[in-house]
């Protein structure tokens, strides 16, 4: 093979083509892509390394078409089909520009041909020889892109059945999700029907449940009418046949009412008995008793002579006498004027006797004092409860006055008695043989609602309750609740009296 070099021997002037080896290896069996620089020289322009054939890029985006298939939804399988269309057709618009730039190739392959082989007429010698294998590089050009033309032809063919598979599929796809909407719809006008059912089932139930509910009422009112129509005629029937029991109650309320006029009555006569007496044996009238005998009541010595001495100048004891042996019981403290009756003394006559200058003078209830009407069963309720509490004020404490009158709780219990104020605790005392609980020997008219609680030795307090029932219930309730714990609560001097 022979090798063109650049050394001429002969004076030929240089021609403006370069000369060109026979055995040239050309690096890609593509046209090489190329421009016209400054003074007609040829460059070549350097290919994209990245840029991929159209084989690569069918195969790459048929694969990630199947790839994706099974894991897109009906909506974007179609948008993916009509990409891949979308791709055909540049793809194919690419195919036919190609083709255009290949004629024109083949356009300035003649024309270049043509071109040298005018120049081989004018040359000779080794310069002819360079233009005979420039003439047959060309050639060897021209095949190549003929070839290349086929391959073209081929891969258009290819992407021309890609596009119609695309095609096809794509068309499919909107069938798919026409069919799938449609079958939504049919979905959703079911799932539409059905809540309307559900709705018109649920207002029926409604109706239903009123109607139910106003017969129920109905049927109230009617029962109402016909309870209120029963005892009208019960009540009728009573009034037209009263029953035994009923003429009993009867007479029993109008013996009540008569016995209590009578005992008001009787107890009149006896104190103008007594003064009667008084009269006939010529002894001066000075004092009498007033207010009612009976528990919640106090007594109060009245002067009825403008010659009695003043009450505060005279010595006065009360005592308690028993009314069936007579016996007399000194009542410890009880040295007041005013003198309010408490439990122990219900049943029994109270006596008090003053003392004015070595003169005594004596005056007696004139019966014993009587309950108090519904106190025991007050107390028999309130048995039945573990601890019982009454609101009480302070109104001495240790024998000295207390100026405050704020509120404070007293609790009656099985086991103790505890007196507090708010969360603080003043007293807390079990119930023994040192304690000692009695209604107070004196103090005016307030007597009747206050109690004297001593918790122990050193701590004694006198109790104001809200009415007389609290005041004796307590003291009836903590007798009750000592006397089961084998104790005898009374007042001072009271156990001796009673013999324990």
């Amino acid at each position: 093979m022979t090798r063109v070099s650049r050394n001429f021997s002969d004076t030929v002037e240089k021609e403006a083509l370069p000369a060109v080896s026979a055995d040239v290896i050309f690096a890609s069996s593509r046209f090489p892509n190329y421009k016209i620089g400054a003074y007609n020289h040829i460059v070549n322009v350097k290919g994209d390394p990245k840029v991929l054939s159209m084989k690569e890029i069918v195969a790459r985006e048929t694969a990630l078409l199947l790839e994706q298939q099974n894991r897109l939804s009906v909506r974007d399988l179609a948008n993916k089909f009509e990409k891949g269309l979308a791709a055909a057709a540049k793809l194919s618009e690419e195919a036919r520009l190609r083709e255009a730039a290949s004629l024109e190739k083949h356009v300035l392959l003649k024309k270049l041909r043509d071109a040298l082989e005018s120049l081989k007429g004018r040359v000779a010698g080794r310069n002819k020889d360079d233009v005979e294998e420039a003439i047959a590089m060309v050639e060897a050009l021209a095949v190549q892109l003929t070839q290349r033309e086929g391959e073209l032809i081929q891969e258009k063919t290819e992407v021309k059945k890609l596009a119609t598979f695309l095609k096809q599929a794509s068309e499919d796809a909107k069938k798919l999700v026409d069919e799938e909407r449609a079958f939504a719809r049919a979905e959703i006008e079911n799932a539409r029907a059905a809540v309307q059912r559900v709705e018109e089932a649920l207002q029926e139930k409604e109706q239903i449940f009123c109607y139910l509910f106003l017969n129920v009422a109905i049927l109230f009112y009617d029962l109402e009418e016909l309870m209120k129509d029963v005892q009208e005629a019960r009540r009728i029937k009573m009034l037209h046949r009263p029953s035994k029991v009923m003429d009993m109650e009867h007479e029993l309320r109008a013996l009540r009412v008569q016995l209590a006029e009578k005992s008001k009555h009787s107890l009149l006569l006896q104190k103008e008995l007594a003064r009667s007496k008084r009269v006939e044996e010529n002894l001066s009238h000075l004092y009498e008793l007033d207010g009612a005998e009976v528990l919640g009541s106090y007594l109060r010595i009245k002067p009825c002579s403008d010659i009695a001495p003043e009450l505060s100048k005279c010595a006065i004891q009360w005592y308690r006498i028993s009314s069936e042996g007579g016996k007399k019981e000194l009542i410890s403290g009880a040295r007041k004027s005013v003198y309010a009756p408490e439990p122990f003394d219900v049943g029994r006559i109270l006596q008090v006797e003053i003392i004015y200058d070595g003169q005594l003078i004596m005056l007696t209830t004139t019966g014993a004092i009587d309950p108090a009407a519904g106190l025991g069963n007050y107390v028999e309720a309130l048995v039945r409860k573990h601890d019982v509490e009454f609101n009480v004020v302070v109104t001495q404490m240790n024998g000295v006055d207390q100026p405050s009158e704020s509120i404070h709780v007293l609790h009656v219990g099985k086991m103790r008695m505890k007196l507090r104020k708010g969360k603080a605790t003043i007293a807390k005392e079990y119930y023994s043989g040192s304690m000692q609980l009695c209604g107070v020997r004196g103090g005016g008219n307030a007597a009747a609602q206050a109690l004297f609680w001593q918790a122990k030795k050193e701590f004694s307090v006198v109790l104001a309750f809200e009415s007389e029932r609290d005041r004796n219930a307590a003291i009836m309730l903590a007798r009750r609740f000592a006397f089961d714990c084998n104790i005898m609560l009374a007042g001072p001097d009271d156990r001796a009296s009673l013999g324990t």
